[in-house]
């Protein structure tokens, strides 16, 4: 059977090859040992005190990540073809995100990674229309962890009424930090970067959710593209490394280690490119 189009997925970084729907999965339980070592048991902040080192717990959140996403079946393991047309032994798929609990967990993510990431920033940004339910989940994980911060979006086609204009929430100032799920052609990153400047604010950095580390029509990754195009850090939760790590950690998974392995020989980046 031919592969469904990439671009019918909305926020995935890949589409399946004749992947059946996915199962529903038991609800990713907040009690465990892994997500209390992490603060993100119930009721924890997210900026918990560390009980090792700084280090061990940016290791420990991108780890309980990646099982997080494989609990919620957005991270699967199988074949599925890329929009470049590459057949990747992963699949990530952001738009399983679709409830408040997963929606909640994952914006705590984005927020210790922004966190870990110590950049100065004055706002958040969310580009139409991916960016938007995660901006404002971000926004608010954020202020739970005691940095509160102004949140805008953008519609695709301004308006002449109401609001007006294309951006809605607070004015554009500041250091703008844009939140997407992934970077794939960097198109929504350059729109963004272009929106914010016109306003006369700056933009300093995206984050994402998954750096795939995986190189386009060139030598550089998405994310690296970004980076030298516009002199700004890419935050993502965790990176390919990051799965792999995890994949090299569990035994049960070695045949998955491999694949990705091989994958990431072809097709992946450097970490320092």
């Amino acid at each position: 059977m031919p592969s469904p189009d990439a671009r019918s997925t909305g926020l995935a970084t890949g589409a399946p090859v004749n992947v059946p729907a996915p199962r529903q999965t038991p609800p990713y339980d907040e009690r465990s040992p892994d997500a209390r070592r992490t603060g993100l048991a119930t009721g924890a902040p997210v900026n918990s005190p560390p009980r090792t080192t700084t280090r061990r717990v940016t290791t420990d959140f991108r780890q309980e990540f990646i099982r997080f996403t494989i609990a919620r079946n957005v991270l699967r393991f199988g074949e599925f073809r890329t929009k470049a047309g590459r057949l990747s032994p992963y699949f990530f798929d952001a738009g399983l995100f679709y409830d408040g609990e997963s929606l909640g967990q994952l914006a705590q993510f984005y927020a210790k990674a922004i966190l870990a990431a110590d950049i100065g920033f004055d706002m958040l940004f969310g580009p139409a229309y991916k960016g938007i339910p995660l901006v404002a989940a971000v926004s608010i994980a954020l202020a739970g962890a005691g940095r509160n911060v102004r949140y805008s979006f953008n519609r695709k086609e301004a308006k002449d009424h109401g609001e007006g204009g294309s951006v809605i929430g607070a004015p554009l100032s500041g250091r703008v930090l844009i939140v997407d799920d992934v970077i794939s052609a960097g198109t929504s990153v350059r729109e963004s970067v272009n929106l914010i400047r016109a306003s006369n604010a700056i933009p300093c950095g995206v984050a994402i959710a998954l750096d795939r580390m995986e190189r386009g029509s060139g030598s550089l990754s998405a994310a690296q593209e970004v980076r030298a195009s516009y002199n700004i850090p890419v935050i993502s939760i965790a990176t390919l490394d990051d799965l792999m790590a995890y994949l090299r950690a569990d035994p049960r998974r070695e045949q998955h280690l491999a694949a990705v392995g091989r994958y990431r020989e072809q097709y992946g980046v450097s970490a320092h490119a």
